[in-house]
């Protein structure tokens, strides 16, 4: 980014170093995700569930998260360093703590969603290749996900997303604790505002990495462009007609 958050000071090198190792962070999470998905046979969900696959799993999620979350937790993170920074506060360790606290509530999501794709996978009602197997579920998943678009909790976590100087500003802690905390609030309205659009990928595929790509994109676009939440009431009616389209057909 050309300028600092909230400023329009150029970014210092250490603003610059801070860019860099988010697009690193991101780029590595991504590219960790197309190996996995140029080996389906090594992801395939077993016949029965082992600690080891349950672990993989858990890591698979943790990593998607993070490829799909962190753009666009980007600019509360540079804006919280750019505070320390101002506040003649430059150590990188609290910036390197929200992160982590951001990166732990989703990997609290994750585990979560381990859980309900093994629930799934041992109903029959999720492939090998981690799809669902079942039309009218992924029908009532889409329903679902355009619905939660309209609800209240959508609407007052997308703001706080949408709002990092408020964020910052209602949910500041002191110390390296106190940064981590943020980081984990924060990762808390991002899991309030797309769990369930990430719930979508029960529907057509963990793994499908278009499908990944088009929900990291909308999770960007209602966080970070002002027609975000115009575009999140839009996106709503379209997964909801496609859900009861697919109900009526199916």
């Amino acid at each position: 980014m050309a300028a600092s958050l909230g400023t329009t000071k150029p970014l210092d090198w250490r603003g610059i170093a801070l860019v860099a190792a988010l697009v690193a962070l991101t780029a590595l999470a991504w590219i960790d995700l197309a190996l996995m998905a140029a080996d389906p046979d090594s992801m395939a969900s077993p016949r029965a569930w082992t600690p080891g696959y349950a672990a993989a799993m858990l890591a698979m999620w943790a990593i998607m998260m993070a490829a799909m979350m962190v753009p666009s937790a980007a600019p509360t993170i540079l804006l919280f360093a750019a505070l320390r920074r101002h506040a003649g506060r430059g150590s990188a360790m609290p910036t390197a703590l929200f992160v982590a606290g951001y990166l732990a509530a989703w990997t609290a999501f994750s585990a979560a969603a381990t859980l309900v794709q093994w629930l799934l996978a041992t109903s029959s009602l999720l492939s090998p290749a981690m799809a669902s197997e079942s039309p009218r579920l992924a029908g009532a998943l889409l329903v679902a996900a355009g619905a939660y678009q309209f609800s209240g909790t959508k609407h007052a976590c997308l703001t706080a997303c949408r709002a990092p100087a408020r964020f910052l500003v209602e949910h500041h802690r002191e110390g390296l604790a106190g940064a981590f905390a943020m980081g984990v609030e924060h990762g808390a309205y991002c899991i309030g505002c797309c769990a369930v659009l990430m719930a979508l990928l029960f529907a057509f595929g963990v793994m499908n990495l278009a499908w990944v790509l088009a929900l990291s994109a909308l999770v960007l676009v209602e966080k970070i462009f002002p027609a975000g939440p115009w575009f999140a009431r839009a996106t709503g009616v379209a997964l909801a007609a496609a859900g009861v389209a697919f109900l009526l057909i199916n």
